[in-house]
C-alpha cells in the first residue's frame, strides 16, 4: 500500500507556482520528488488543473549543443544548495 504524502504549503505553493508558469506535470513532479499522479491530484484538491490561458510557453531547446564541461549554468545547477555552490569549476590536471 502506497505511504500517504502529507503536503506542505510549500509544495502546495510550488505546484500553484509552476502550474502558472506553465510547467508540465512531469517537470512539477520532478522537482517535488514524487509520483506524476500524486502531484496530478494534488493540483485537482487545490484547484490548479489547467494552466492559465496567459501561461508562458515552454521553450523548446531541444536543439541547443550541449555545454561544455564546467559551463557556469550547467556547473551552477548542478552545485546550486551545495558544499561547492559558487566554487568555480577546475579543468582536471591544472592546480590553482
Amino acid at each position: 500500500m502506497p505511504r500517504k504524502t502529507v503536503w506542505t504549503e510549500g509544495q502546495d505553493t510550488q505546484i500553484r507556482r509552476l502550474r502558472t508558469e506553465g510547467a508540465s506535470w512531469d517537470v512539477i513532479a520532478l522537482a517535488l520528488g514524487l509520483a506524476r499522479w500524486t502531484v496530478i491530484e494534488r493540483s485537482r484538491v487545490l484547484g490548479v488543473e489547467r494552466p492559465p490561458a496567459n501561461a508562458a510557453a515552454v521553450v523548446d531547446e531541444s536543439d541547443r549543443q550541449p555545454f561544455p564541461a564546467g559551463h557556469h549554468e550547467s556547473w551552477g545547477a548542478i552545485n546550486r544548495g551545495t558544499c561547492l555552490e559558487n566554487v568555480p569549476f577546475r579543468t582536471p590536471g591544472t592546480i590553482r
